[in-house]
């Protein structure tokens, strides 16, 4: 672990790589799982604003879930995240003529419907971000789902901090990121 800024980050996103592989998993991050995306309260009424311009992105399972629960969810220990289909897929969730899973409100995004990309939590994946009270933990979270990521990483030489590099300059910004890059070439030596 190394610190950068009010950060304390896991050395597993410099040292294990990553790759997402759409064509082996099939988005399977989105529907599977226990509980829906992370969301930070300024992310909650970006989804209640922009919601109109998603919802033609969406699956009628999807639209049907997030009118019943609403465009995200408070759960018993007061995190916020997206609502789930049945328990199951992310209401975001569409998928493609090959089903794969795909996120309606990146669906949106790329069609110039809106100017925010997605839940920066799904942005960042394999990184996960856990806020404190005097600093933020980032740590890379190993999947089973994600195997094929991993080995299309270790093959393509691509570490997970430079997978997510537009994530995580989008939540730390471009200094803390120069400094991970400082960081990284440090400890690679």
């Amino acid at each position: 672990m190394f610190q950068i800024g009010k950060t304390i980050v896991s050395e597993d996103i410099i040292q294990k790589d990553f790759v997402c592989n759409l064509s082996a998993c099939k988005g399977a991050c989105c529907i599977d799982g226990d509980a829906g995306a992370p969301l930070d309260a300024e992310e909650t009424k970006i989804l209640e604003e922009l919601y109109p311009k998603i919802k033609p992105f969406l699956r009628e399972k999807g639209i049907k879930a997030i009118e019943e629960q609403g465009t995200f969810i408070t759960t018993e220990d007061g995190e916020l995240e997206t609502p789930l289909i049945e328990g199951a897929d992310c209401a975001y969730v569409t998928f493609d003529n090959k089903g794969t899973a795909l996120c309606g409100i990146e669906e949106a995004y790329n069609q110039g419907e809106i100017s925010w990309k997605k839940p920066v939590s799904c942005h960042l994946y394999p990184v996960r971000v856990q806020d404190y009270s005097e600093f933020a933990a980032v740590n890379y979270h190993h999947w089973h789902i994600c195997d094929d990521a991993c080995s299309l990483g270790k093959e393509l030489q691509v570490p997970v901090y430079k997978f997510v590099k537009e994530a995580l300059i989008r939540k730390f910004g471009e200094d803390w990121y120069m400094e991970l890059e400082k960081t990284a070439t440090e400890i690679n030596k």
